[in-house]
């Protein structure tokens, strides 16, 4: 069965390109189209998608607000949001409110697919080019929180929360290593690192992978 895919930008020959891209996959079916935020909160609302590919600055709803209204809503679809510029602060901001990944707009189209593919199955679609340069800027802007209390603490006191086991899959994470490589490196089965990391996941109050390498790095643990 083919996973359903929306696109969502404001520019309709990006979602032409865009759906002839991946349209050749058949794996994957792109069955929705909406030129804003707004729209595709409806579109998903009345027929459901597995991913979205949702563009950042749109009229009406960007993709900030959209990945957010998404990723707190009922069974929500993956997103990966696309970026012109590799030190994008609103990419920083999508991923902290839960976006699966960020791929540059001038990915190789079998990149694009690859990536797709990735986050279908549970792993990140990131730009390696701009992790880290994202991480650091999610840090150094979560230092100290609203209330004046440090972050570091709050993270120390999270990470002490995870048994030995979960700790050495968090750091993996937290390099950007593969499940596949995480199994490799730590002696067991994909099965079971998908299992650590949903524990990861709920222990850290962490929607994605760079949730978890910022909540390993505020700790001092990477």
């Amino acid at each position: 069965m083919s996973a359903r895919l929306m696109i969502v930008d404001d520019d309709p020959l990006v979602r032409s390109g865009l759906r002839l891209l991946v349209g050749g996959d058949p794996g994957l079916d792109v069955v929705a189209e909406a030129g804003n935020g707004r729209d595709a909160l409806d579109a998903h609302a009345a027929d459901p998608v597995d991913l979205v590919l949702m563009d950042l600055r749109m009229p009406v709803m960007d993709g900030i607000d959209a990945t957010a209204a998404f990723k707190a809503g009922a069974n929500p679809p993956a997103v990966i949001v696309l970026t012109t510029f590799d030190a994008d602060d609103y990419v920083v901001r999508a991923l902290a409110v839960g976006a699966d990944g960020f791929l540059l707009k001038d990915t190789p189209p079998a990149e694009i697919v690859a990536a797709i593919g990735r986050v279908l199955g549970g792993e990140p679609a990131l730009s390696p080019s701009v992790t880290a340069a994202l991480i650091k800027q999610v840090v150094d802007g979560r230092r100290i929180d609203p209330q004046g209390n440090g972050v570091a603490d709050k993270a120390r006191a999270a990470v002490d929360a995870l048994t030995e086991r979960e700790l050495e899959v968090a750091v993996c994470l937290a390099r950007g290593e593969s499940n596949a490589g995480i199994a490799a490196e730590l002696y067991m089965s994909v099965a079971t690192v998908k299992a650590h990391i949903s524990r990861i996941f709920h222990k850290l109050d962490a929607s994605n992978r760079v949730q978890v390498a910022i909540a390993m790095r505020d700790a001092g643990r990477v």
